[in-house]
């Protein structure tokens, strides 16, 4: 297993910045997968100080692998809160998303997984294996994410896909967000995702 991934800026700006605060205090890896190269995520505190973050690369493969690291559907599943952390990430759904995708942890809130520091817009018919469907609009108690594993028959009227949802914790289901019309919920590649 890969030695945790070091932050490429000095512990002072780390310090200046709030490092622990914003999830900076570096990124591991429980896959035995091999390590794949890192890029870098530029993160801005209050002060002004920019941190870079090394985020790896991750196959979708990785991605469902990880999914499943939460057991959905038994008794050991994880219970949400957006409080209390696994492995060192939140366990609410962005947090779940987050460790799905080796994002630094505590893993940034849906509304960061939604900007363009860790994702981009993509139509929802162009969803593959380890995207994102993500509602940002809205406060931390209405906004979701779900990871999307593969469209439930060749009409895409609904696909399998991971999240952790309140009151239940980790499941894994068939959807429908993001497919009507009008939705709030919309599609987004991870940008560390091969």
């Amino acid at each position: 297993m890969p030695s945790p991934r070091t932050l490429l800026i000095g512990a002072s700006a780390l310090a200046l910045a709030g490092g622990t605060a914003l999830g900076l205090a570096g990124v591991s890896s429980t896959s035995a997968a091999p390590a794949a190269p890192a890029q870098g995520v530029q993160l801005q505190a209050a002060d002004g100080q920019v941190a870079v973050a090394a985020v790896p690369k991750v196959t979708r493969a990785q991605v469902i692998a990880r999914a499943k690291l939460w057991h959905p559907h038994t008794s050991s599943r994880v219970p949400y809160s957006q409080s209390r952390t696994r492995g060192g990430y939140r366990t609410d759904c962005s947090g779940y998303a987050s460790m799905t995708l080796r994002l630094p942890k505590p893993g940034p809130n849906t509304v960061g997984l939604a900007s363009s520091t860790y994702s981009k817009r993509i139509k929802m018919s162009s969803l593959k294996k380890g995207d994102l469907i993500i509602d940002a609009i809205g406060s931390n108690t209405t906004r979701h994410v779900v990871i999307f594993e593969k469209w439930t028959s060749s009409k895409h009227t609904a696909y399998w896909a991971y999240e952790q949802r309140g009151g239940y914790g980790t499941d894994h289901r068939t959807r429908t967000y993001g497919l009507a019309s009008g939705s709030q919920y919309k599609a987004y590649r991870p940008k560390n995702i091969v």
